[in-house]
């Protein structure tokens, strides 16, 4: 077992959920990000592509529509099909996103500190469609609670966040982690709420300060600063390097800081775990009869 290693499968106030997210950051970052880059960097480099290129064929087309200009329907068709992979490679980055620290923390766990990449690697690949799946039934039973009233979408969010959990660590398939997402939140719902409100006040922040000096950089390109607003300024910022490289810059940074978010899920899925089913006790109770047996 490492010296510092934290064990997940133990009961946690809030403070203690914090702390141990970032501690875990900080602890496992080497060879965590290794881990991560080696598994979802192929995706994250799609992402990035397709972002430039959309960047720069959108400023073009506004370019055009700016001026009167006729459009070119094979520049409209070169940006649908570069937003149509752009779209998609932000799923396929959120899904092995979330599937790649789940069972890195899986196997962290039953190593005791100690990582199998192999194995991650072939659990994040074989959990994809599952992955996606159960997003989809999640996202859908979220947006639907929204529309008909807040309050049912803001319910139904706090469960199914802990649904990809489930799927992982108890092994589920996407049907079955859906519903015992709802049976593991039972009479714990507003401690839980709190937590993932709390995390997602950090994450929120530090994700708005990344996307500050693209901001900023717009409006200095636009002339707001000056009071006068440069029409030329406009039509060039979308092909404007130094803009793109601050909105490529935010939209990695955004991806990287969720990951705060998974771990602090995959914590809070635990505590409730242990309230509920005693896993983690039960196993340290198994460990140490072992120790005596030998």
């Amino acid at each position: 077992m490492k010296s510092n290693y934290i064990e997940f499968k133990k009961q946690r106030e809030l403070g203690e959920i914090l702390s141990d997210t970032f501690a875990f950051f900080r602890n496992e970052f080497k060879p965590f990000f290794s881990t991560f880059f080696k598994i979802v960097g192929p995706f994250l480099a799609v992402l990035v592509v397709s972002l430039v290129l959309y960047l720069y064929f959108a400023g073009n087309t506004f370019n055009l529509m700016l001026l009167d200009a006729d459009m070119d329907v094979t520049n409209l068709a070169t940006i649908g099909l570069i937003g149509f992979v752009y779209i998609l490679s932000i799923v396929a980055v959120y899904t092995m996103s979330q599937s790649t620290v789940l069972h890195y923390i899986k196997s962290y766990s039953n190593g005791k500190g100690t990582t199998d990449f192999e194995t991650i690697r072939t659990e994040v690949y074989d959990s994809f469609w599952s992955f996606i799946g159960l997003g989809i039934m999640a996202g859908l039973s979220i947006f639907i609670g929204l529309m008909v009233c807040i309050i049912p979408g803001v319910y139904l969010y706090v469960p199914l966040s802990l649904a990809f959990c489930i799927l992982v660590f108890n092994r589920m398939n996407a049907s079955d982690a859906y519903s015992y997402s709802f049976t593991l939140v039972k009479d714990e719902w507003w401690m839980t709420f709190a937590t993932i409100f709390v995390i997602g006040i950090i994450v929120g922040i530090a994700t708005y300060v990344f996307a500050i000096p693209t901001a900023i950089y717009q409006w200095i390109k636009m002339g707001i600063f000056s009071g006068e607003v440069d029409a030329e300024g406009i039509m060039d910022i979308f092909k404007d390097p130094i803009y793109i490289l601050l909105n490529v810059i935010g939209t990695v940074a955004q991806f990287l800081l969720n990951l705060i978010g998974i771990i602090a899920g995959a914590f809070i899925y635990f505590n409730l775990n242990e309230k509920k089913n005693f896993t983690g006790t039960y196993e340290r109770i198994e460990n140490l009869g072992e120790i005596r047996d030998n």
